[in-house]
């Protein structure tokens, strides 16, 4: 009888990670998406016509960046330099309340960028946001583990 109670225990918790792990896939993919709505608003009012694809790169890249201060705190490359073992980027390494932040800021920046709303000002006005995302999204968290 304890070695039932012990496999329908570790079967449940077995098929809790294989959810997590799932609904976190789910976010990371909804982040790729939404990060099409980011690139085109970048394509259509940042890129001019005259640049090179090396030029046209840094711009996408710095406009990730700009993402990436506002939820984490440092760009791409420093995160690479601080994780020199691990595979990807840091956004392959976000919980599932940072991605939904990340998508969320995706889709304002864009907006930001269609009413041509200088970089810095948009950088700051996206770290306001993510850090009141992540505390409403840390408190629903925080609430569903009480119950």
């Amino acid at each position: 009888m304890p070695f039932k109670l012990y496999l329908i225990n570790e079967f449940q918790r077995l098929k809790e990670e294989d959810q997590k792990q799932l609904g976190w896939s789910a976010k990371r993919e909804l982040a790729k998406i939404n990060y099409h709505i980011h690139s085109d608003a970048i394509k259509q009012n940042l890129i001019p016509q005259k640049l090179t694809i090396q030029q046209i790169v840094f711009v996408y890249a710095s406009e990730a960046d700009i993402l990436n201060m506002a939820l984490f705190g440092f760009t791409a490359q420093q995160w690479k330099n601080q994780n020199l073992t691990l595979k990807g980027n840091q956004r392959d390494y976000a919980n599932i309340n940072q991605l939904i932040c990340l998508s969320n800021l995706e889709n304002i920046n864009a907006l930001f960028i269609n009413e041509n709303i200088p970089q810095q000002e948009r950088l700051l006005k996206l770290n306001q946001i993510a850090i009141q995302q992540m505390k409403v999204l840390q408190e629903v968290e925080n609430r569903r583990l009480l119950k």
